[in-house]
């Protein structure tokens, strides 16, 4: 297992180029029976953001999970585990790592939905340039099979959000932002990046990295978490529109409760919704 608190000058000078890279035998095997028990739990008791992304006619199953962390007790362990926080802080550049949210993907064998390209801040309600994801396999994942990520593409260009299942531009309007790049069209321009990943094994990259998914053939499940952490640069930034996930806590009209209050346009992101990882509060 690496030292996740420092982690190796190339992998952070990889991460600053590609927008995204491999960490080998990040988890121990403690951390990934808190990934599995989490993701179960999650599958088990899913939460009112749970999706069914896949279609009625596809042979698998596609499903995702939101923000579990306050309600589920392993992925809140593994979540603000600070060999976690500092290694993400260390990839982003940051002083401090806070996490942003956690999503649960899980495709069963056979799933032919393919998860499109697509960047995920311009669906969120942050900005800023220092994100990471982490995105962290339980079963072993075949190459073919595996995460793919654009290589260079967190350069700061913001592309068009749209809906997975009918391309429907309903974050930001159409024309607001770029157009997605043809890549599937243009291999050839384009440096894609995949992994065959064991479990321990983690996939780290950039929010604003352009990335997706093929369907999984198998055999057995893909069942994934990803934990979303973002450091000192990363701002409040609020959406006249439904962000995904949602943070409906944050709005002025909330009728925010115990714990909870809005959070102006600009402001860091101190707040309890999402807890400083790194560095680790003194006892």
């Amino acid at each position: 297992m690496i030292d996740r608190g420092v982690a190796s000058v190339a992998l952070v000078s990889a991460f600053a180029r590609d927008g995204a890279v491999v960490v080998r035998g990040a988890l121990s095997v403690e951390q990934l029976k808190l990934a599995e028990a989490g993701i179960n739990a999650a599958l088990a008791d899913p939460s009112p953001l749970a999706i069914t992304a896949s279609r009625d006619d596809d042979p698998g199953s596609f499903v995702e999970d939101f923000r579990n962390w306050q309600r589920v007790e392993p992925i809140r362990v593994l979540a603000l585990d600070a060999g976690l926080g500092a290694l993400a802080a260390t990839l982003m550049g940051s002083s401090t790592a806070r996490l942003y949210h956690d999503h649960v993907l899980v495709k069963e064998p056979g799933t032919r939905q393919r998860t499109p390209w697509h960047q995920d801040q311009p669906y969120y309600d942050v900005d800023g340039a220092q994100t990471v994801s982490f995105w962290i396999p339980i079963d072993p994942v075949p190459a073919d099979g595996s995460l793919e990520i654009v290589a260079g593409s967190h350069d700061g260009t913001w592309y068009t959000p749209r809906a997975f299942a009918d391309e429907a531009a309903k974050w930001f309007p159409e024309g607001q932002l770029a157009e997605l790049p043809d890549i599937d069209g243009d291999p050839e321009a384009h440096r894609v990046l995949r992994w065959a990943l064991e479990p321990g094994d983690l996939v780290a990259f950039s929010m604003l990295a352009i990335h997706g998914a093929p369907g999984f053939v198998g055999p057995g499940r893909r069942r994934v978490l990803s934990l979303r952490y973002v450091g000192d640069d990363v701002v409040h930034a609020p959406r006249p529109w439904r962000t995904s996930p949602p943070f409906p806590e944050l709005a002025s009209d909330s009728g925010a409760g115990a714990g909870e209050r809005a959070l102006p346009a600009g402001a860091p992101l101190d707040h309890p919704l999402f807890p400083l990882v790194h560095p680790p509060a003194r006892s």
